[in-house]
C-alpha cells in the first residue's frame, strides 16, 4: 500500500516533536516495601522528525508498547527509546510516563494501615549523539501552616493542602519513596488518607509547631539535595492552595551540578505534570 508519510516534504522543515499523548497502559514500577507495584501510567511518546519526510509513523510506538507489556520500567526504557528512534528513523525520541504511586502509610497515634496515593513522572529522552537522559518527577500533597498567621494571631493560623514537586536527574537509584519521605520533612506536616480523633490532634499540633512558608518549603528541599552528590540536577516547587485568600501561593527552586547537552536538550522539550 502506499507510504504516505514516507513521502519526501519539499519544505525543508524539522518537526522538533511528533507523536502520541496520554496512551493509557500498563506498568510496573518498583516498590521499595513490595518488591514491584503495577499501575497505569498515561504515556507520551515523540520523535524528531526529521526535513525530508513528510509524517511519522505513529503505530509503530503503540506496536513498541506491545512488545513490552506490562515490563514497562525505569531500567527498559532506554532500550524502548533506542527501538523507537530505529523504527521511526529519528535521531532524537522522548517517552514520559505519569502514573498513581500508592505507599502504605500508618496513621501517628492508631497506627491504622491504609494506601497514600502519590504521583510519578518518569521522562527519558534518547538522542543519537549525546545519549541518553533520565528524570524522575514525584508530586506530594502535604500540608502546610503560615508562619505569619502564627505570629500575629492571639490563637490559631491558617492552614492548607499544598502540593509539592520534585524533578530529579539522578546516577545510581533513588527510591520513590525516600524523595516523598524528604518532601515531607520539609512540610509542616504530612497527609495521611485515614485520621481517626486521636490521629487528627497529632497532626494539628504537628503543623502548628512546624509552620512554612511557600519559601522556606522550596529551600527546605532545595538544601538536601544540593547535598547529594549523585543529584546532578533537580527542580522544586511548591503550590499552596490557601484557605483565607482569593490568590495560591507558589514557589520554586531549580540547580544544576552539570549541564549537559543531553540534559539541556531533555529540558528544552520537557512537559512535566500539569499544573494543579
Amino acid at each position: 500500500m502506499i507510504d504516505v508519510q514516507g513521502f519526501q516534504d519539499k519544505r525543508n522543515i524539522c518537526v522538533d516533536q511528533v507523536g502520541i499523548w496520554d496512551v493509557e497502559y500498563p506498568v510496573t514500577v518498583k516498590d521499595k516495601m513490595k518488591g514491584d507495584q503495577n499501575t497505569v501510567a498515561k504515556i507520551d511518546m515523540t520523535v524528531q522528525l526529521l526535513p525530508q519526510f513528510k509524517g511519522t509513523h505513529m503505530s509503530r510506538m503503540i506496536e513498541v508498547l506491545n512488545r513490552v507489556r506490562g515490563e514497562i520500567t525505569m531500567a527498559v526504557m532506554p532500550d524502548i527509546l533506542f527501538e523507537i528512534r530505529k523504527n521511526l528513523e529519528s535521531p532524537q525520541a522522548l517517552m514520559a510516563m505519569r502514573f498513581p504511586y500508592f505507599i502504605e502509610k500508618r496513621s501517628p497515634v492508631s497506627e491504622l494501615s491504609s494506601l497514600f496515593p502519590v504521583s510519578v513522572l518518569f521522562s527519558g529522552f534518547s538522542d543519537e549523539t549525546d545519549g541518553y537522559n533520565f528524570i524522575l518527577g514525584v508530586r506530594v500533597p502535604v500540608t502546610s501552616l503560615c508562619p505569619c498567621s502564627k505570629e500575629i494571631s492571639d490563637g490559631g493560623a491558617h492552614n492548607q493542602r499544598s502540593f509539592v514537586t520534585v524533578y530529579l536527574k539522578f546516577s545510581d537509584f533513588i527510591w520513590v519513596e525516600d524523595v516523598v519521605k524528604i518532601i515531607e520533612k520539609c512540610a509542616s506536616c504530612e497527609i495521611f488518607p485515614l485520621l481517626k480523633r486521636d490521629d487528627e490532634k497529632k497532626v494539628t499540633e504537628t503543623a502548628y509547631r512546624k509552620p512554612v512558608f511557600a519559601e522556606d518549603m522550596v529551600r527546605n528541599i532545595a538544601e538536601i539535595f544540593e547535598s547529594m552528590e549523585n543529584v546532578s540536577w533537580f527542580m522544586t516547587e511548591t503550590l499552596h492552595l490557601e484557605s483565607i485568600h482569593t490568590h495560591n501561593a507558589y514557589a520554586r527552586i531549580e540547580r544544576f551540578r552539570e549541564k549537559t547537552t543531553v540534559l539541556l536538550e531533555h529540558l528544552r522539550m520537557f512537559k512535566g505534570f500539569p499544573r494543579i
